[in-house]
């Protein structure tokens, strides 16, 4: 089991009336790779600004291997730091960006040398030295910000945002190398971003936040197949969400009901008795089939074909409006917008919504 390196423990911020962080507790791995997830306002930058030591907070404390760091100054956190808008210094070359944390340091010029080339080679970027930044791509700027972060060896390297300003291919390629990154690493990472493709492509784990609480925290495929509430639900990937008749229990399996249609839904044995349940059903996890071969029938609405896969969009008298996402090589049935058509799911498809929002 990996060893703690970092502690957040009651976590409070406030900027006047605005409860930034509300209490927030969490422990971060030796060596994980860490993502703050949530929407504009949630508090993940609020609380990757507290761990760095650029906002103290108003209660609560953090240490660093048992160690209580809540009132010292960045400078002495020893965390590199990764931003949106690569920082870099504009009169000074690749090589002296990357240089200049060892330099404040006072690290032997020899060792500065040695350091330098090595995180050149570890972000592909020998051929640039020389140049300065403005003679470099956004996605080469980012690499140099990330050289300069791990130049001086961090025990942890913060992360806010560092792909949001580039585009989509670029930051699909990044993802890839900064995952291979960390692992060969073998640093803590501590990641901040509002996108969920990032969160959980990346991340050996997940701590999802809105209005300055932890909604839910895990691994990627846990929090995406189990989601505690509707918000996690919802904002973690696409849901469809619906309200079951509870009809009758025997072991783990609720016999449910939509208007006059009976189907099986799989349920742990501490889903409360209930007679009515709240279910997140993700739209790739239901089948689609001519009228009549599945247990509902409804009439498809909306087409949009987005090339490996197409979402539809089903109208049902009683289930309202549901997305449904198919995968358009060799599909079972062609949907097409007004015609009738067939869905279903299998019964551990839904996900029973246990929890409300904190």
């Amino acid at each position: 089991m990996s060893d703690t390196i970092l502690t957040i423990a009651d976590a409070t911020k406030r900027y006047g009336s605005v409860l930034a962080l509300d209490h927030v507790t969490l422990d971060v791995e030796e060596g994980e790779f860490l993502t703050l997830l949530g929407p504009s306002g949630s508090g993940k930058t609020t609380l990757l600004s507290a761990i760095a030591g650029f906002a103290p907070l108003s209660e609560g404390r953090i240490e660093l291997r048992g160690r209580d760091i809540t009132h010292e100054p960045p400078e002495h956190r020893d965390f590199g730091m990764v931003f949106q808008g690569y920082a870099l210094f504009p009169t000074m070359t690749v090589r002296d960006n990357i240089a200049f944390p060892l330099k404040v340091r006072k690290r032997p010029a020899a060792e500065v040398k040695q350091r330098v080339e090595y995180c050149l080679g570890l972000v592909q970027m020998e051929d640039f030295a020389d140049r300065m930044p403005t003679q470099l791509s956004g996605g080469q700027q980012q690499r140099i910000a990330l050289a300069r972060a791990l130049s001086f060896e961090p025990q942890v390297l913060l992360l806010d945002e560092p792909l949001s300003a580039l585009d989509k291919k670029l930051r699909a390629d990044l993802q890839w190398e900064l995952k291979s990154l960390h692992d060969s690493l073998g640093v803590t990472f501590i990641y901040v971003t509002h996108d969920q493709d990032e969160a959980l492509s990346m991340s050996d784990r997940v701590v999802i936040l809105k209005d300055g609480r932890i909604q839910q925290e895990g691994e990627p495929d846990t929090l995406y197949n189990s989601p505690r509430n509707r918000f996690v639900a919802d904002f973690l990937g696409k849901s469809n969400f619906l309200q079951l008749s509870v009809k009758a229990r025997e072991g783990d399996a609720l016999t449910c009901a939509i208007g006059g249609t009976d189907f099986a839904v799989k349920a742990p044995g501490d889903v409360p008795s209930v007679d009515i349940l709240q279910v997140a059903l993700r739209p790739e996890r239901i089948r689609l089939a001519e009228p009549g071969a599945e247990m509902l029938d409804g009439t498809v609405r909306q087409v949009s074909y987005l090339g490996e896969r197409c979402l539809v969009m089903i109208e049902h008298e009683e289930a309202g409006t549901l997305m449904i996402s198919q995968p358009t090589w060799k599909a079972g049935v062609t949907p097409r917008a007004g015609l009738p058509i067939s869905f279903g799911w299998d019964a551990d498809a839904p996900v029973i919504l246990t929890g409300e929002a904190a």
